[in-house]
């Protein structure tokens, strides 16, 4: 079963109404737990490499644990549909290594340049990935937070402008644009009431019909997970995440791609102290790797569920 490209799986799930969830990945058992997610949702993936994760886990790997896991899934007699994607890729040099190393989609994120500059970037890793049969996420506007190398303050971040947008799409030549309505990365994205520019989005959609948008810092930071954590030992206090209706009325309207990373660290990491804290003797890596696992399965199915992609595979 080989990789796809995220050109006909957005045109599906813009016409259905519904994003597809893409997860960050840094080793086997974060990539066992989502593809079981996918298997018994039946819903198709996309599985993001970000450029902390290549130098972490190594390209090499991550590809080779990848293959096994669709080779798993399509014994089971499920064909999954999956996106293999470089998540913030910050120059051409990173994107072509990508696409060279057997990638079907790449993101370029040149958002922190000017406008023109941006669109120049874009422009030539797009003419590269086109030539390949890589299709391309290009980044408009900035996002508060932290995630890999990716740092914005809040008083750096912008929201997508709607006009340049349009002339950024037309330009570059991009498959699909991530924008800037109100998410950020990490686990403190809101310190008031949450809020995402929801007429912002509609503007943009209006400008670019039929094109599909993208978002990133979209984890909802669940409290049931951020409690088991900080009930063991984690100090993530006054946790913040984009709430999961607003999550399912993006999807609804043009949304196609939904990142997710922060609620798998936080699944990952509460289930490995809860392991620790109630066992302190146990050494054995599949003692507490193993509920990590299923914990990140169950995650990734909630998260199918309220984009909508469930059942679309």
């Amino acid at each position: 079963m080989p990789l796809v490209t995220s050109k006909e799986l957005f045109q599906k799930a813009y016409k259905g109404g519904y994003a597809i969830g893409a997860f960050n990945v840094n080793n086997m058992e974060i990539i066992q737990g989502i593809f079981e997610a996918a298997i018994e949702e039946k819903s198709p993936l996309i599985i993001q490499v970000s450029s902390g994760a290549r130098k972490y886990a190594r390209h090499e790997y991550l590809i080779h644990l990848i293959q096994a896991s669709m080779e798993m899934a399509e014994a089971s007699g499920v064909s999954i549909p999956v996106v293999l994607h470089l998540d913030h890729g910050d120059d051409f040099d990173i994107c072509k290594k990508c696409i060279d190393g057997g990638f079907s989609s790449v993101m370029i994120d040149a958002s922190k340049h000017p406008l023109q500059e941006n669109i120049r970037i874009t422009r030539e890793v797009v003419e590269y990935a086109h030539s390949k049969g890589v299709t391309v996420e290009a980044e408009l506007g900035k996002l508060a937070g932290v995630e890999d190398e990716v740092n914005v303050s809040a008083k750096d971040a912008t929201y997508t402008d709607p006009q340049e947008a349009k002339e950024f799409v037309d330009k570059s030549g991009c498959d699909s644009l991530a924008i800037a309505i109100g998410t950020s990365h990490g686990a403190y994205k809101f310190k008031g009431e949450p809020k995402l520019a929801f007429d912002r989005l509609q503007q943009i959609q209006d400008l670019l019909p039929n094109f599909p948008l993208v978002l990133h810092g979209a984890s909802s930071v669940p409290q049931d997970l951020t409690d088991i954590c900080n009930k063991y030992g984690g100090a993530i206090p006054g946790s913040r995440g984009v709430p999961e209706e607003m999550i399912a009325q993006a999807a609804k309207t043009g949304v196609c791609k939904i990142n997710v990373d922060t609620d798998l660290r936080i699944a990952l990491t509460g289930q490995i102290r809860k392991a620790f804290f109630e066992n302190p003797a146990e050494f054995d890596p599949r003692k507490y790797l193993g509920p990590a696992r299923d914990a990140i399965r169950e995650v990734v199915k909630r998260k199918m569920r309220i984009m909508g992609c469930s059942g679309k595979a």
